[in-house]
């Protein structure tokens, strides 16, 4: 069977954590595994830009029996080949590309054509989406307890603030009820308009961040991902309802469906001198209802 030639359906977005789909391509890897493309999945893969979000585990099942899902990956098709994970040069929706998601399985893989079920592990599934909406409330409190300090006009976050975090980021990364966000605070985020003094006692911004984050869970919300059709590629939306009103931030991974699901979320911060500047770490935890 050729490679595909459209994108991956997904419906992990919609929550589900199982569905059935057509084998569309079977290539054995050099580790053992199997790279299995469907048609259609509720497996969400980690992203090769933005790896915040670790991937789905779970089993694939068909005719030859049940097979692992260590993990899954972003695909690319360009000019017949496949490239997976890394190797994919490209970001996800570039034209001219076909991009899948690729279930990395250990065991027996299904025939091409077979129809199969996947099923990703619910519980890491609900610890990682729990994970993630904290992720996204903690940037927001970050942001709203650093508000004041800034000299210039700067871009601004989803509730109004300055988008400290958008523009400070180095790295995020999701885990079960939690998050790891490192920052950079140099010259370049100083010429936009930051004063790090604002930094010098990290305490109360944490202080600040978590009375924000306290009132939002307290007031609960709903969350929803916003998308218009079903493939890997569209756009999606994460959307949540706070007391200051409806926020949107583009998002591509998985979240609760409420803050009621929450009965706490916090932040530490720790910050470190380093050579030019600030590194700036805030670890967030969930705490669950």
């Amino acid at each position: 069977m050729a490679l595909p030639s459209h994108d991956t359906l997904v419906s992990y977005p919609d929550g589900a954590t199982a569905s059935t789909g057509t084998v569309l391509h079977v290539e054995p890897l050099d580790d053992g595994l199997s790279a299995v493309i469907l048609d259609a999945t509720a497996v969400h893969p980690i992203d090769t830009a933005w790896p915040d979000q670790p991937s789905d585990r779970g089993v694939l099942r068909g005719a030859a029996g049940e097979a692992r899902i260590e993990r899954a990956v972003m695909g690319g098709i360009h000019d017949g080949a496949l490239l997976l994970g890394t190797d994919l040069p490209v970001r996800t929706g570039t034209e001219g590309w076909t991009f899948v998601v690729a279930h990395l399985v250990d065991g027996a893989a299904p025939a091409e054509g077979e129809s199969v079920e996947v099923v990703a592990d619910a519980d890491l599934r609900a610890a990682l989406s729990a994970g993630h909406t904290a992720c996204h409330l903690a940037s927001l409190a970050l942001d709203g307890a650093l508000s004041d300090s800034w000299t210039k006009e700067t871009p601004r976050d989803a509730l109004g603030n300055p988008a400290f975090d958008q523009l400070a980021i180095v790295t995020s990364r999701i885990h079960e009820h939690g998050s790891i966000d490192t920052y950079r605070i140099g010259k370049s985020l100083r010429r936009k308009g930051f004063a790090p003094a604002g930094l010098d006692d990290v305490a109360a911004v944490a202080a600040r961040a978590n009375a924000l984050l306290a009132g939002w869970v307290a007031a609960g919300g709903a969350v929803r991902i916003e998308r218009a059709d079903a493939a890997i590629t569209t756009r999606r939306t994460w959307v949540c309802a706070l007391p200051e009103g409806e926020v949107r931030i583009p998002c591509g991974g998985t979240h609760v469906d409420d803050l009621a699901a929450f009965t706490s979320i916090e932040v530490a911060l720790e910050r470190t001198d380093v050579e030019g500047g600030i590194e700036l770490v805030m670890t967030t935890t969930a705490r669950m209802a």
